[in-house]
């Protein structure tokens, strides 16, 4: 899917998107590209304690797009120390992690944690999206969306056009 961007690299004009927060509940993939949507995740997560889950995802995502060789084995080493090891400080729980070991630090590939990056994708769907999407956090900011799409300044001529015909 492509996205345009602003010259700052934020979504141009926001008055065409959908409102960010039926993005998010249309799907994790939706809510993991957009920062607001991963911040406010993220303070979900953290009175869940689970914050760990949508960090290592990042970081993987981070990870995958790495082209230098030196920085792949300085950020692979990070990830396996800060998530993976049996003395990380933000474990994350996935199966397999044993199978990484610090060989395999030294030559990474893209693509190395991608199925512990799925197990943790998928694990934050079925769990803790879901709660999210129920949470005081994520309908306050739903409800802020909508009053802010109900002041009268925020209303945009197409939408003026389309309540005139709808009506």
């Amino acid at each position: 899917m492509e996205h345009i961007h602003g010259s700052d690299g934020s979504p141009s004009s926001s008055q065409q998107n959908p409102k960010s927060t039926a993005k998010w509940a249309a799907s994790l993939e939706n809510l993991l590209e957009d920062p607001e949507g991963v911040k406010r995740f993220r303070e979900f997560l953290k009175k869940e304690f689970s914050e760990e889950n949508v960090l290592f995802w990042l970081a993987c995502e981070d990870f995958k797009k790495t082209q230098d060789k030196k920085q792949m084995q300085e950020k692979a080493k990070e990830i396996y120390m800060t998530f993976l090891s049996s003395k990380a400080s933000s474990q994350v729980n996935v199966e397999g992690q044993s199978r990484l070991n610090e060989k395999i630090l030294e030559e990474p590939h893209p693509l190395m944690f991608q199925k512990l990056q799925d197990q943790i994708f998928n694990l934050m769907k079925y769990d803790s999206y879901s709660r999210f999407l129920k949470s005081d956090l994520f309908l306050k900011h739903k409800r802020t969306e909508e009053e802010e799409e109900d002041a009268p300044d925020a209303q945009t001529a197409a939408k003026r056009a389309s309540r005139i015909y709808n009506t």
